[in-house]
């Protein structure tokens, strides 16, 4: 049976208006207005003139990833900055493994020990099988161990690098499913990133991992089903697969997953827009460079635009491409400033730094704009990404920052247009988060640790210890 509560003095974010109380019955927000009384049975929080506003949406996630990493060995910054730092963390790692077990490891970036292969690894552990995944997510690399136990030689897969003599090289160019096919173990599981999710206030997730299958949203409808997941989710997935018909899960975009080494041709990425679009699909395009925005704009021009069509990361927009975003959704990531500053001033090309990771001039310009974490290859903490949109670095485009309501903002919208704001209104769906403070304070700081309730369809899935 859905929750009947009753959330009295709260200040309702957005709004400017005087503390309000709001009652929730059958999962919805029933009515909104001073003075309600609690009902017999009816649960009654005094929200003590906190904010209490729409549960955060994290729009770009991959969940199964960040419960995985969750197990995994730090194997670049800041934690790791040199070949001999990665060396004594992989040997402090193996010293606590049982023997045959597999080394996983995330994170890693060239600035380490430059660009890894199986001997480069065999260097640093030899007798255990390790994998290391580039802070992208878009490479492993494997040791010579791994790489018997895989069967790289006789791998006729592409992704699969080889040397000039034809040898494997050890480096796994978007594998995932093909290595975790190949692997022992069970996968991660996703409670302890749900709970952590929403301690922070988040009700929903767009989970943005390519080529979902029909098992892949089954499994997570179980989850949801038995409360390991205790929050929506807004799956990507290919045309094919068949959306669930109630419950938690849904599907969203069909993500297309774009590498400047393997681009298609524009007829290509044309034919596949227009498939998910005869599917009554948007897509969700992923941009990374200049290159692969170009041709991604093209490609919606000849195709056609559906409502809900995104472009994710856009992490390079050139000035000259904003008029062409208006009416897409650009799906950020503002913290990889912040997380990674230090390499994007010296990796990436001088050309490219001012349409680094833009975010005020494409507000200031009309396009729809969000955020989401894209853990775990960025930080899961959506306050984080918040704060980092206030505060660029002064080499980094400055003036790409936000003000703190924004920010907040690029985590309101609705899973299917992520840059539509949702509200707490009479009807909505009761997915909320209430904070210790009112909406003024709650700006200054943009901290998780101001989180006093969550909820999910009204009920309560996270409360604040006393």
């Amino acid at each position: 049976m859905l929750a009947c509560v009753l959330i009295r003095n709260a200040c309702v974010w957005p709004g400017d208006g005087p503390v309000t109380d709001v009652r929730i019955t059958g999962g919805r927000v029933a009515e909104r207005a001073p003075g309600l009384r609690a009902r017999p049975g009816e649960a009654d929080i005094d929200a003590a003139g906190g904010a209490l506003l729409p549960g955060l949406h994290d729009h770009h996630i991959h969940l199964r990833a960040l419960a995985a990493a969750r197990a995994s060995v730090p194997a670049g910054p800041p934690q790791v900055r040199t070949a001999a730092e990665l060396r004594a963390m992989l040997r402090r790692a193996d010293a606590g493994l049982p023997v045959g077990a597999w080394l996983r490891c995330v994170g890693y970036h060239e600035s380490v020990a430059g660009e890894l292969d199986r001997w480069a690894l065999d260097g640093m552990l030899a007798h255990r099988p390790v994998r290391v995944q580039h802070r992208t997510g878009a490479l492993w690399v494997v040791n010579s161990a791994a790489a018997d136990l895989l069967g790289l030689d006789a791998a006729d897969t592409p992704g699969v690098e080889r040397d000039r003599e034809g040898r494997p090289t050890g480096r796994l160019w978007r594998l995932d499913r093909w290595l975790a096919s190949r692997l022992p173990g069970q996968p991660a599981s996703l409670a302890a990133v749900s709970a952590d999710a929403a301690a922070r206030g988040v009700t929903g997730f767009t989970d943005a991992t390519p080529e979902a299958t029909e098992a892949d949203i089954a499994d997570l409808r179980a989850a949801v089903a038995d409360g390991t997941v205790l929050q929506r989710v807004y799956h990507m997935a290919p045309a094919h697969v068949p959306s669930p018909e109630r419950g938690r899960v849904r599907l969203g975009p069909v993500k297309i997953l774009l590498d400047d080494d393997t681009l298609p041709a524009l007829h290509e990425l044309v034919d596949r827009v227009r498939g998910a679009h005869a599917a009554g699909r948007p897509v969700g395009v992923h941009c990374v460079t200049r290159v692969q925005l170009i041709l991604t704009l093209a490609a919606l021009g000849e195709a056609g635009r559906l409502p809900g069509d995104r472009i994710e990361h856009g992490a390079v927009i050139p000035a000259e491409t904003i008029p062409d975003l208006r009416g897409l959704t650009v799906v950020t990531q503002p913290h990889f400033v912040a997380e990674r500053g230090e390499q994007y001033a010296t990796d990436v090309p001088a050309e490219d730094l001012p349409d680094l990771w833009r975010l005020r001039s494409l507000i200031e310009a009309g396009v729809g704009v969000a955020a989401g974490s894209d853990a775990p290859f960025g930080g899961a903490d959506p306050w984080h990404v918040m704060r980092a949109a206030t505060a660029r670095p002064g080499n980094l485009g400055p003036d790409e920052a936000i003000a703190p309501e924004r920010a907040l903002a690029l985590f309101l919208g609705e899973p299917a247009a992520p840059a539509t704001p949702r509200r707490v209104a009479p009807g909505s769906p009761a997915d909320l988060v209430l904070l210790r403070c009112p909406p003024p304070e709650a700006a200054r700081s943009l901290d998780a640790g101001l989180v006093a309730a969550t909820f999910v369809a009204g009920e309560l899935v996270y409360a604040r210890p006393e």
